[in-house]
């Protein structure tokens, strides 16, 4: 296991948690709602981990916002959200040790539960 340090291991946890999320039940919301254009997204979240996690200050956008028309065609649910959560957690489980891998996950829980909560409140 080694520790997660640098943009380079944000690339390679990004990959392969997208590679799960791409096959799982939740997989759905970015290949037939969403279309995903990979290409374009993975680095996008490339620079949104790196800034969160590294203050790179790379990202720039609104996550929210980019969700909630997904969110209007299909409903984003709190169940959703555990999933994502889940298999993130899995693949950094799978990969990296030490704190940054602690506070990612951290962060990770901070977004999916704030995720679920405002996907819900835009659908009342």
């Amino acid at each position: 296991m080694k520790k997660l340090e640098n943009r380079e291991d944000i690339i390679f946890l990004v990959d392969a948690f997208y590679n799960k999320i791409q096959k799982s039940e939740i997989g759905f919301f970015f290949n037939e709602i969403a279309k995903v254009d990979w290409a374009h997204h993975l680095p996008t979240m490339y620079d949104f981990w790196c800034t969160l996690l590294l203050g790179d200050r790379a990202y720039k956008g609104n996550p929210m916002a980019v969700h909630f028309p997904i969110n209007a065609i299909h409903a984003m649910e709190k169940h959703h959200f555990e999933i994502w959560l889940q298999l993130w957690t899995a693949t950094v489980h799978e990969h990296f040790e030490g704190e940054n891998a602690t506070i990612i996950i951290q962060k990770a829980n901070n977004i999916a539960s704030l995720m679920a909560y405002k996907m819900e409140m835009a659908r009342r």
